[in-house]
């Protein structure tokens, strides 16, 4: 199936800030970084990647907008058509030298997130999904997993900031769904966790405290290979919501169900 011109500048920009981050990877030690808050990093690779990004998709698509980690709001702010941009999701890993880090650009139209690109430039893995065209990495067509048993899955997640109500629930929710599961992995890069699922690596992932960025690219990939993508509750789409739930259909309403019940357990708690 051919690729839409939209999703080839996608993949060529991220490839573009790709090499960019791999150069910057191999002397991490002389980057300059920056706390944004408790636990969060930004470095000049982040930056450069995103300003990257930006200048050859504003390039290709001027009448866009661009809702970006980094420099927020940019391009036309009367855009039907946005995207939705992480130059560097995964910074706490590269910034100490662990290989597992992405880049990760949505694209929302008329409220609606289209197409997705993730790009894990150390392993040279494309994920990319475009609505009603399903989802690959490469040309490889990506399906969730199959596995129907929560004693046979493996979930990733994330961890929230450190305020101490959001550590109290995680704690509650990890070990709720570890004792149910085949165990949990935590590797720091929420878009390659979404993309995970995607590829039937994991059966499901959960994290609080997301942002839109985290979560774009990641949702769409995830749907367009047969899994469920919402909010925590499972009320609704999680792109501008701050948590997301995805699984494959077999285990979604499983995990929904485990980490509802946790969440209810901390608040009569």
């Amino acid at each position: 199936m051919a690729l839409s011109p939209n999703i080839n500048i996608m993949i060529k920009a991220a490839e573009k800030a790709g090499r960019s981050l791999v150069r910057d990877f191999g002397e991490v030690e002389q980057l300059q970084v920056s706390r944004k808050g408790p636990g969060d990093f930004v470095s000049a690779a982040d930056h450069r990647a995103e300003e990257i990004i930006f200048n050859e998709l504003s390039r290709a698509r001027p009448d866009f907008g661009f809702i970006m980690e980094e420099r927020g709001k940019a391009g036309n702010p009367k855009a039907d058509s946005f995207f939705i941009v992480d130059p560097l999701d995964g910074t706490g890993n590269f910034l100490h030298g662990i290989p597992h880090w992405c880049v990760s650009i949505g694209l929302e139209e008329k409220g609606e997130v289209t197409a997705g690109i993730i790009y894990d430039p150390v392993r040279d893995e494309t994920f990319r999904a475009e609505k009603g065209k399903g989802a690959f990495m490469k040309n490889k067509r990506l399906r969730v997993s199959g596995r129907t048993t929560m004693d046979s899955a493996m979930f990733a997640t994330g961890q929230p900031s450190r305020e101490k109500g959001r550590q109290e629930l995680f704690m509650r929710e990890y070990e709720a769904v570890l004792t149910h599961s085949l165990g949990i992995r935590r590797f720091g890069a929420a878009a390659l966790d979404l993309a995970y699922v995607a590829a039937g690596r994991f059966e499901g992932f959960w994290e609080r405290g997301l942002k839109a960025w985290d979560m774009a690219a990641g949702y769409i990939i995830v749907k367009e290979s047969g899994g469920i993508v919402t909010d925590i509750e499972g009320r609704k789409s999680p792109i501008h919501e701050s948590n997301v739930l995805a699984a494959n259909t077999d285990l979604y309403d499983d995990l929904k169900k485990i980490l509802n019940a946790a969440k209810q357990e901390k608040d009569a708690a």
